[in-house]
């Protein structure tokens, strides 16, 4: 797959890794806890560096709803609190960890669908690409610091809910 620095297909494929990830987190074959951790960072860094980088540029385009980003940013808090509450579960594969995890996959996949549907469908049809493609840039750069900062841990998400 060509590296593309377009902010709207960065985000998508984050999206589409978090769905990979929930089949393993889901199967009972995979290694359920190392798709965790590694959903966990994905998760934490991509709303993050969204947060950071693309809601405030994306506010600044009339034809793209302030509201919906502030949804977006508000359903990030959901995620975030549905991502602790798993982590916090001692055993994984439990019918407690099951019972966590759907809710996770549910915060989650709702807030993909309307951000793909409402947000990144105003950035592509509303912003330049050259714009998107800077987006782009600054949207993985931060995503990387966080993801090196073990930013998926559950003292980090702890810090994160408690404070938004």
């Amino acid at each position: 797959m060509p590296q593309t620095q377009d902010v709207v297909e960065l985000i998508l494929q984050d999206h589409r890794r978090m769905e990979d990830l929930f089949r393993l987190m889901r199967s009972v074959e995979a290694d359920r806890a190392a798709a965790l951790e590694e959903f966990a960072n994905l998760l934490i860094a991509h709303a993050l560096a969204e947060e950071a980088k693309v809601y405030p540029a994306l506010k600044r385009y009339k034809n793209i709803d302030d509201e919906e980003v502030e949804h977006g940013e508000h359903e990030h808090d959901e995620g975030n609190q549905a991502l602790l509450d798993l982590l916090e579960v001692e055993e994984v594969g439990s019918e407690e960890w099951d019972a966590k995890l759907e809710d996770l996959v549910e915060a989650v996949t709702h807030h993909a669908d309307e951000e793909e549907r409402t947000i990144l469908n105003g950035a592509r049809e509303n912003v330049a690409m050259e714009r998107r493609e800077e987006l782009g840039v600054a949207f993985l750069e931060e995503r990387e610091r966080r993801l090196k900062a073990d930013c998926g841990s559950v003292e980090n998400v702890r810090r994160i809910v408690g404070s938004s």
